[in-house]
């Protein structure tokens, strides 16, 4: 899928899935997502394993993360260049809305 195809499927994107796909710049499985999420987020975001099976399968379909093993009923994944590609425009618009909420407060 193009990147422009990608960016209007996914951007914006649920702070849930830019979690999910951030996580995965290094290999984890979905038990291994739920945990750093709920780790990097100091227990404020705790993911369920429905939200993260379906949050991977639309990934996969879509060519932003591969899967890269699999080894006792647990399958590992990875961020691709595409899915990297995504999470870099989605991180600038957050940072533009980061920008003009400083303004606010």
């Amino acid at each position: 899928m193009s990147i422009d195809k990608l960016k209007k499927r996914f951007i914006p994107m649920s702070e849930t899935m830019f979690y999910i796909l951030s996580s995965l710049n290094e290999e984890r499985h979905g038990y291994g997502i739920m945990q750093y999420v709920q780790k990097l987020t100091n227990g404020r975001i705790i993911l369920g394993a429905g939200t993260i099976y379906q949050s991977i399968s639309k990934l996969e379909q879509d060519g932003l993360i591969i899967p890269t093993k699999e080894y006792e009923r647990k399958k590992e994944y990875i961020i691709t260049d595409s899915g990297r590609e995504i999470l870099r425009l989605e991180a600038v618009r957050i940072c533009e809305l980061y920008l003009i909420a400083k303004e606010l407060v």
